[in-house]
């Protein structure tokens, strides 16, 4: 078998005729990415591959970032300034020795699918590949809206600021017709959460300012992301995103909040207990708002940030220096925020990621107890992260099989920086036809390509189309 042909990844004869007759068509609905809206706005050439491949700037791939520091490859030639045909040449270089990581099929699938080019990549090869790929990359094709719409993508949820203007959304959606696409908000407040940043007093008056509410109280602040919400709505809106690093439930009342509220605010010294609760009470009423406004909210949980504080304070995040994080109780904290949220009747439509897969099979399990209204409500978030690779994805698979109805999952996203990437999509499609075409040769499903068939493009699109509201 020749690397990445038309099969691979597809073992038996139902994963063939699942993926090339039925999950190959289906268009692509990207729910969560790091995509630039000014970027995809501006539809500017790059200048080499490298720049949309590894980094421009501080802006870049962290995955190959982290893999290339792995194989001894000096920060300049990563992240720094030094010379982009240098660091293609280091990239070309960790690609060799990286069989067994998604990457080096990620890699060779974007070489194959964006530029036609079917060598394996290495330092032998990388000198022709980037002439031909340069070369390329200079024409109409290759410009950021092309490429999204060569990838047969519909929809781009950003992962934006409530405090942003939205400018270019806004420019994007007089261009939507023309782009053949849409390019929406997805709200992620992190910086209303971090509570002991020196620029939290400054964000909130920025989030002050740009709502029109003045912030004064744990109350004021909720009424701002209540207008920041009706605002994201008129972009189209209708997803938001919270990253969890981690949780502990400890409820507090409106006055405690506000006291903790105005210690942040002095850049005071704040205890475990009194970040707890208002992270606690910040979540329960963001909660409401998405219920409010029948948004999805997105949960990324058990994540150790920024661990290499050197590089932290050099680079500032985003740079590749994050892992898994290893609080054990994470989705029992999380489970006791869902029964009391329930007790409320405030729980929204919802997505849970952990990077941690030990905590996926109580995730999927407790969220078994609050599904009703009509729809699925609570989802388990595909592989994300470092489980975005073979393992991790039939893992997750199998996981959501067991415990709830694949068959509703609202399948796969990039969550990534590069208009490159979209071929994620196709290498999960491929091992979900696989791991389905695998039951059927065991006799643990029929063995009937239609009624599969429909499953696949369910799971690929049709549930993502239905379950977000896009389309309204």
């Amino acid at each position: 078998m020749s690397l990445l042909n038309d099969d691979f990844l597809l073992t038996n004869d139902m994963a063939k005729k699942l993926f090339h007759d039925h999950a190959e068509k289906m268009p692509i609905i990207d729910f969560h990415c790091h995509l630039e809206p000014k970027e995809i706005y501006e539809n500017k050439n790059y200048d080499n591959i490298t720049q949309v491949w590894i980094n421009e700037g501080n802006f870049g791939d962290h995955y190959k970032w982290r893999l290339m520091r792995a194989n001894g490859v000096k920060e300049d030639l990563i992240t720094g300034d030094g010379d982009d045909y240098e660091k293609f040449i280091a990239w070309a270089k960790t690609i060799e020795k990286a069989f067994g990581n998604p990457l080096y099929e990620w890699t060779h699938l974007e070489l194959r699918r964006f530029f036609g080019i079917d060598d394996v990549f290495s330092e032998k090869t990388a000198p022709a590949i980037w002439e031909k790929a340069n070369k390329m990359l200079a024409t109409e094709d290759f410009k950021p809206r092309n490429l999204i719409k060569r990838s047969n993508v519909e929809v781009v949820c950003t992962t934006d600021d409530p405090a942003s203007d939205l400018k270019y959304h806004k420019l994007l959606k007089e261009e939507e017709k023309e782009n053949g696409f849409k390019v929406l908000p997805a709200m992620r407040p992190d910086a209303v959460f971090n509570l002991t940043s020196a620029g939290y007093d400054d964000y909130l008056k920025q989030l002050s300012a740009i709502s029109g509410k003045d912030i004064n109280s744990f109350k004021d602040l909720m009424a701002a992301l209540d207008q920041r919400f009706d605002f994201f709505e008129t972009m189209g809106g209708s997803l938001s995103d919270h990253g969890l690093n981690f949780f502990r439930f400890n409820k507090a009342s409106d006055s405690e909040v506000d006291a903790i509220i105005k210690k942040a605010r002095n850049n005071e010294d704040l205890t475990e207990t009194e970040i707890d609760k208002y992270q606690t009470m910040v979540v329960e009423e963001l909660m409401k708002l998405n219920k409010k406004h029948n948004w999805t909210m997105q949960f990324h949980m058990n994540v150790i940030r920024d661990a290499n504080k050197p590089m932290l304070k050099a680079f500032g995040s985003n740079g590749g220096f994050d892992s898994m994080g290893t609080q054990a109780d994470i989705a029992d904290q999380f489970m006791k925020l869902l029964i009391d949220m329930q007790s409320e009747n405030e729980l929204p439509k919802m997505i849970l990621y952990s990077l941690n897969p030990n905590d996926w099979l109580q995730l999927a399990s407790g969220m078994g107890d609050f599904q009703q209204d009509g729809v699925q409500k609570i989802q388990l978030g595909a592989a994300w992260w470092f489980n975005d690779t073979y393992t991790g994805m039939t893992n997750q698979l199998t996981t959501m099989a067991e415990q709830s109805l694949l068959s509703n999952f609202v399948g796969m996203l990039t969550d990534s920086r590069s208009f490159l990437s979209y071929p994620r999509h196709e290498y999960f499609r491929r091992v979900l036809c696989n791991l389905i075409g695998t039951w059927a040769e065991r006799g643990q499903v029929p063995e009937d390509e239609e009624l599969l068939g429909k499953m696949v493009e369910d799971i690929s699109y049709n549930n993502a189309h239905d379950y977000f509201g896009f389309y309204k």
